[in-house]
């Protein structure tokens, strides 16, 4: 047969090798968290990677993902226009999230915190 299959790939996430960066000043609330991210795979207009983040408190605004925590922990709090929080979640290892485009979080990471996501 002619056919040929596509190679597999492979990646072992809780221990692949991360390039921290320091998070920009105006999101950080406390400490002195950095972050790191390695994009792993294109998947048509969804990409799959890893995201990491140290100890401290940030604020994000999202993008569409799915994430499944690795290791550490955090709460992610969501906030209306206002910064009222409306919600709140304590993730962990094996915890699975799904975030809107343009959800304001805060992320208060207590130990490292390691994802694998999928984006649009």
């Amino acid at each position: 047969m002619g056919t040929t299959s596509p190679a597999a790939a492979l990646r072992h996430v809780p221990t692949a090798g991360l390039a921290h960066e320091p998070l920009p000043a105006e999101q950080v609330l406390s400490g002195s968290p950095t972050a790191a991210v390695l994009e792993l795979e294109d998947l048509g207009d969804s990409g799959v990677g890893i995201w990491e983040m140290t100890p401290g408190i940030a604020t994000d605004v999202e993008a569409e993902e799915v994430f499944v925590v690795l290791s550490g922990s955090a709460r992610i709090d969501f906030q209306d226009e206002d910064g009222t929080v409306t919600h709140t979640l304590d993730v962990a290892p094996g915890d699975l999230v799904r975030l809107r485009e343009g959800q304001r979080t805060v992320w208060t990471v207590h130990e490292t915190l390691r994802k694998v996501y999928v984006s649009a």
